[in-house]
């Protein structure tokens, strides 16, 4: 299967690397690559033993396309809820791929960049990796990601971050319970936990981690459109449309002292 906005390699052992390839774009969710990443879930084979998402050039990812979210703006209700379906499904799918899924993360990860960290079974992060749930700057929400990363972080925790659209550092990210591992060699990293996975059987790999996810935080179809509405009602507020003009015409929003 040949995508646009995806890297894909699989080797013998049956690993697949999946790498963000928007570099020019610092890897922004667009429509396109959140569409690929989707049929990506759909494509994957019994041979597959896990797979690696990473992002290609400077950053890991920098969260929502504004250019797409900027087009719901203006969008009708009917398209808002269609496109917010869309982000929250692809969470979804990759939240319940059956083999291990392993965050390979380096330069920053922003708002839906993060949320895809969080949907990840092991997040190995390099030193000085700058994350943030920016939402709140441009009048927007951390809302379809919400359910995944609270699940993560737990209600307290994710009250720290939610709100500020701070920035924080890899060591905030691991004590977030956002990354699992900080390491120096991230390929290293990344082989000596592929190599534990092989030497397991994958069915019952696959029935664990069904298991971990049935026992955890409920995101079930209602939590999930609930997320979808709530994120298509942010859209169509005068927050959003400013904040997100403000972003574009480089100036401060109304918002900021």
């Amino acid at each position: 299967m040949n995508f646009e906005t995806l890297l894909i390699d699989q080797d013998k052992r049956g690993v697949v690397s999946l790498t963000l390839n928007r570099p020019e774009k610092r890897n922004a969710l667009s429509a396109r690559m959140i569409d690929e990443l989707t049929s990506f879930t759909s494509s994957l084979t019994p041979d597959i033993r896990a797979v690696v998402i990473q992002g290609a050039g400077e950053l890991f990812c920098a969260g929502g396309d504004l250019e797409w979210m900027n087009a719901q703006i203006s969008a009708d209700r009917q398209t808002r809820i269609a496109e917010a379906r869309k982000l929250a499904l692809m969470l979804k799918a990759l939240n319940e791929i059956s083999v291990p899924l392993i965050a390979k993360v380096h330069g920053a990860a922003y708002g839906g960049g993060v949320g895809l960290a969080c949907v990840c079974d092991f997040v190995i992060s390099s030193p000085n990796v700058k994350f943030g749930l920016t939402e709140t700057r441009l009048g927007l929400i951390p809302s379809t990601i919400g359910p995944y990363v609270v699940g993560k972080m737990g209600e307290a925790k994710a009250r720290e971050v939610f709100m500020s659209a701070k920035i924080f550092s890899g060591m905030d990210a691991k004590r977030l319970n956002i990354v699992s591992e900080i390491s120096d060699d991230l390929d290293q990293s990344v082989e000596n936990h592929i190599l534990s996975y092989l030497k397991t059987a994958p069915k019952a790999v696959g029935e664990a981690k069904a298991l971990v996810r049935s026992l955890g935080a409920t995101i079930d179809d209602k939590v999930i459109e609930r997320t979808i509405e709530q994120l298509a009602d942010i859209w169509e507020g005068e927050e959003a449309r400013h904040g997100i003009e403000a972003f574009f015409s480089k100036t401060k929003p109304k918002w900021v002292n």
